[in-house]
C-alpha cells in the first residue's frame, strides 16, 4: 500500500497511540487513556534510551492510521542471530480489513532483513 510513513513516536504522540492501543475490546480495559500518566512517559523514556526498541507512528496523507512496537532480541540461536519481535500492533478500527496492517508487518520484516535478524515473531494477548 503506498503512502504509509513510518515513524518513531515522541512525548506528543502518547494521545494518538494510546487512543489506537485503546481501540479495542481489550485496550479499553487495558489502557489508562491519560498520556500524561507518569507510567507512559517512563516507558517511553526507557524505550527511547535503548537503541533496540521502538514505538511507531504509522500514517497516512499526515494522518495517524496505525502503530506498533518493534524490539531487537539479541540471540544464541541461529549462530547469534539477532530477532525482531513485533508487539502492540493496532490499526484503526475505521480502516481495518484495507490492507494496512498487511503493509506493517512487512515493512518490519523489511527491517528485521535490514537489521539482519534470524527471525521476525510476533505476540498477540488474548
Amino acid at each position: 500500500m503506498a503512502g504509509l510513513t513510518y515513524r518513531d513516536i515522541g512525548p506528543a504522540d502518547l494521545t494518538t497511540v494510546i487512543a489506537l492501543l485503546a481501540d479495542d475490546d481489550l485496550g479499553r480495559i487495558r489502557e489508562n487513556r491519560d498520556p500524561a500518566d507518569p507510567l507512559y512517559l517512563k516507558a517511553l523514556a526507557e524505550i527511547d534510551a535503548d537503541p533496540n526498541n521502538r514505538v511507531l507512528l504509522v500514517e497516512r496523507d499526515g494522518e495517524a492510521v496505525g502503530t506498533f512496537q518493534l524490539t531487537l532480541i539479541p540471540s544464541i540461536s541461529q549462530q547469534a542471530k539477532k530477532r525482531l519481535q513485533i508487539e502492540a500492533v493496532r490499526v484503526r478500527s475505521d480502516l481495518r480489513g484495507q490492507g494496512i496492517g498487511q503493509e506493517m508487518m512487512l515493512w518490519a520484516i523489511d527491517q528485521a532483513k535490514a537489521a539482519n535478524c534470524g527471525l521476525v515473531q510476533l505476540t498477540t494477548n488474548t
